[in-house]
């Protein structure tokens, strides 16, 4: 489960997809308050724990990419359920290391910083 930090312009297709779909589910937890184990102690949980005002204005911006690239998108997300923090100031790995670790994966993450 992962959430990153880098402009989204930069993950390959899969990595953006991928953040999408997490994204989701780690609004469900947030918002519904469905899990009461597993996920909801993940550390990618807990971060966002009161920012979902910060988790909202990212998938907003994984949806402006999604548009930049001529996918489609279907699945908005409850503005009136964005509260909290607007910012994310919680990393589980810095901008630096989240780079490093998207360049050692076999894909095009990352291009524009090579």
């Amino acid at each position: 489960m992962r959430v990153w930090d880098i402009n989204p312009k930069h993950l390959c297709r899969k990595h953006l997809l991928a953040e999408h779909r997490e994204l989701h589910g780690l609004w469900n937890i947030l918002t519904k308050h469905k899990a009461k184990g597993g996920y909801s102690k993940h550390p990618e949980t807990l971060r966002w724990v009161g920012k979902q005002k910060a988790l909202y204005n990212r998938h907003e911006i994984l949806v402006k990419e999604f548009s930049r690239r001529g996918y489609e998108h279907r699945t908005p997300l409850d503005k009136k359920l964005a509260i909290g923090a607007g910012g994310q100031q919680i990393f589980i790995n810095t901008i630096k290391e989240q780079k490093e670790i998207l360049q050692k994966k076999p894909c095009k993450c990352l291009l524009a910083f090579h």
